[in-house]
Formats: structure tokens, sequence, C-alpha cells
């Protein structure tokens, strides 16, 4: 398997995980809203590991990119 494949993969499985956390924020809010959550930090961190999860998408995306523009140089 190559590079590009395995952080096609990777990044496929971050998108996973992304949605994932996303899902469990809005869940969250609505639990909150309904004050029915009793752990209000539990929003803090899951809002932390979204962009934290975002963060290692772009520098996937980034590193990828730059790799295409070396090889076309």
């Amino acid at each position: 398997m190559s590079d590009k494949d395995k952080s096609i993969g990777l990044i496929k499985d971050l998108q996973s995980e992304l949605r994932d956390a996303q899902d469990a924020f809005q869940n969250l809010v609505f639990q909150k809203s309904m004050q029915q959550l009793e752990d209000l930090s539990q929003i803090k961190k899951t809002r932390k590991k979204i962009a934290r999860i975002k963060t290692l998408i772009h520098q996937y995306n980034d590193e990828s990119k730059s790799k295409v523009i070396k090889n076309n140089d």
C-alpha cells in the first residue's frame, strides 16, 4: 500500500470520527437545552475533540498537496 493510500484511509477514518463527534456534540447541546445534561464540561471537551480532528484532517490535506506540487516540479 502506498503512502497516498494510507493517508486517504486515515483521512476517511478521521472524517468518520469527526461525524461521530459532531453528532455527539449536537446531542449534548440538545440535552443541555432540555436541562438533562449534568456535566457541562462534556460540551467543551467535545468541541476541542472536533477541533483536533479538523486540524489533523487539514494537516494531512496540506501534506498531500505539497507532495503533489513537489512531484510536479
